[in-house]
């Protein structure tokens, strides 16, 4: 039996029956003949089925490492504010003690008011050369007049007698030897120029390159350089005195010398 198919260009050939079937097409390349290898059976995913496959691979993340400028940027501003807040604590802490408290954390400082009572009492004024146990003196006996002491710079020794007196009106009284090195006097002077009841003067026979009394307080130093200075000054000015802070430090001796000048016009106190 034949089909034909209508002429033309959409011409189909002519099928011619021989009885035989047609042999089977070559299977596609990668896949079995019939959907069936080995077994039978497709291994490969079959995308569709039940909505399953295989699970996506997940990418491999490479690692650039860290961004240390930034951390170590951030650690450093941390301790920084850390440092700031402590001290700013520590300060206050610092301010709100007694100002006894606060001398007597000065390394070695002389606490006469401690070992002494008796010399520290006070208005006791005597006439002529007084000898005091203690050099330069730190309390005691002293002359009706005072030295002045505004933030007077003496270039020359002052009496011990004028000078004890002013340090009953809170004065810190800042002595040197006279062969201190002319730099270290001028740091000392730059401490005292100015500053109302502070007083400086040159004094014979330390044992220390420099001394500083209060009333019933002392500290001796090698140089100007030394922070406890600063610390004495800040603490003991005014607060060491026993007649007030109003005591006066103006209109006081202003002459070097000494020898105590009796008989001087400048008010008792």
């Amino acid at each position: 039996m034949s089909i034909s198919t209508p002429g033309g260009e959409q011409r189909r050939p002519t099928v011619v029956s021989t009885g035989k079937k047609p042999a089977a097409r070559p299977a596609a390349a990668g896949k079995p003949a019939g959907g069936k290898a080995g077994s039978g059976k497709s291994t490969g995913p079959r995308p569709g089925a039940g909505g399953k496959g295989r699970k996506p691979v997940t990418p491999v993340k490479v690692s650039q490492g860290r961004s240390w400028g930034p951390i170590a940027l951030f650690v450093a501003v941390g301790v920084l504010a850390a440092s700031i807040i402590g001290y700013g604590a520590w300060a206050a802490f610092q301010g709100s003690k007694p100002w006894e408290d606060r001398a007597a954390d000065i390394s070695g400082i002389v606490n006469y008011r401690e070992l002494d009572k008796e010399l520290v009492k006070g208005s006791n004024h005597q006439a002529g050369p007084i000898k005091y146990e203690i050099s330069p003196p730190v309390a005691g006996p002293h002359n009706a007049s005072w030295q002045n002491c505004m933030g007077d710079v003496y270039d020359a020794p002052i009496a011990n007698e004028h000078a004890v007196h002013s340090l009953e009106h809170g004065t810190v009284w800042i002595t040197y030897r006279p062969d201190l090195p002319a730099d270290q006097v001028a740091k000392l002077r730059s401490k005292v120029e100015g500053v109302e009841k502070t007083m400086l003067s040159p004094y014979e026979g330390l044992d220390k390159p420099i001394s500083l009394q209060a009333w019933g307080y002392q500290l001796k130093v090698d140089n100007a350089d030394d922070s406890r200075i600063d610390e004495f000054i800040k603490t003991l000015r005014v607060n060491a005195s026993i007649e007030g802070p109003t005591a006066l430090c103006n209109q006081g001796i202003t002459a070097t010398g000494t020898t105590p000048r009796d008989g001087a016009t400048t008010p008792q106190g």
